[in-house]
């Protein structure tokens, strides 16, 4: 692709497309060497260009206009724009209305074409596409047609979506990250207060993870750590997040709950889950978790204050035995039975 701005690059195919209106009007040895050069020129960049004249009607494309309309130069002159250039909004779905050549001729200036811009090529298939349009200005002055010069951006979104996607997950398990985690939180108060409704905040810790890295390594304890996110998401509802906080630490919130000990059955299904014998590299490797719970608004009115209460209700967990849940305060019966201290056992498979 050309390192040309887009206003150069539409000025300069503007100049090119001006010189083949004007040979198909009157071919003179001159203007027909020009064409020619102008032809090959814009058939020579990477991005595509098509013309159009005052009526509406394709008067050119070059070959990179061809290859992302599906339509052939000899097909597509003289045909309406809108059967040749089929352009929606990207989110409506909805033609843009009215199109850039036939905005540009009528304003007699340059148009950005608009953002999520999508071009539907004649198969069906779909490009996104930026870039601009400009009338063509014939040698007397008025407007003869309008060029647009577009390429596709497929990859640059895809990238751009990739970025942000990592900037809102975890790279290991691909979990929302502490970032994500405390915005839906913070919506999820809103609809609990909008509809009357409570959430809760389930933080957990691993009990003993740090014996696995030290006695097996990273590589297992990344393993481990990926299983058990597996298994929390298995837990909890669609409408439902897990987070990973960092290290051996998840965050699940649960959206939209009746009651208190709602929260306290997944609790309970999460400490089965994690504890259940994780499999991989030819062993059996068993944990188990300290979770500690916060319900809103009992607990907070925050997802800092609510992320607070539950991460002080698990150390509290984790100060009598491990392997169990506590909610934040005791206006909810808040102890499960205690257990002993979790233990790593590790046990060759086969």
């Amino acid at each position: 692709m050309s390192n040309a701005t887009p206003a150069k690059k539409v000025e300069s195919a503007a100049a090119a497309s001006l010189d083949g209106i004007l040979m198909a009007r009157d071919p003179i040895p001159d203007d027909a060497r020009e064409a020619e050069h102008a032809q090959v020129t814009l058939d020579s960049i990477g991005d595509a260009v098509l013309s159009s004249d005052n009526a509406g009607n394709v008067t050119y494309l070059n070959s990179a206009a061809e290859a992302m309309t599906g339509w052939s130069r000899s097909e597509a002159r003289g045909r309406p724009l809108d059967e040749v250039l089929q352009i929606v909004n990207g989110s409506t779905r909805e033609p843009l209305v009215p199109n850039p050549l036939r905005l540009a001729i009528e304003r007699g200036e340059p148009v950005a074409l608009a953002a999520n811009s999508v071009l539907v090529r004649r198969d069906g298939r779909e490009f996104p596409i930026e870039d601009s349009t400009a009338p063509i200005h014939g040698r007397d002055g008025h407007v003869i047609g309008a060029v647009i010069v577009f390429h596709d951006v497929s990859e640059v979104r895809a990238a751009a979506l990739r970025m942000s996607h990592l900037a809102c997950h975890d790279f290991l398990t691909d979990l929302p990250n502490p970032i994500l985690l405390r915005d839906r939180i913070t919506q999820a108060i809103a609809s609990a207060h909008r509809d009357d409704k409570q959430l809760a905040v389930l933080f957990i810790d691993l009990d003993g993870f740090k014996l696995v890295n030290d006695l097996l390594g990273h590589a297992v304890g990344d393993e481990l750590i990926r299983s058990v996110a597996l298994r929390l998401k298995a837990c909890i509802r669609d409408s439902d997040t897990v987070s990973r906080n960092g290290g051996d630490e998840f965050v699940v919130l649960l959206s939209a709950i009746e009651h208190a000990e709602d929260a306290a059955l997944s609790a309970d299904k999460i400490i089965a889950a994690v504890a259940a014998p994780h499999e991989f590299f030819g062993r059996k490797l068993r944990v188990t978790a300290s979770v500690g719970v916060a319900v809103y608004p009992t607990d907070g009115a925050s997802a800092e204050s609510l992320l607070k209460s539950a991460d002080a209700a698990m150390y509290q967990v984790k100060d009598t035995g491990g392997h169990g849940y506590r909610f934040a305060t005791q206006a909810v019966p808040a102890v499960r039975a205690a257990r002993p201290r979790a233990c790593l056992g590790l046990a060759r498979v086969g």
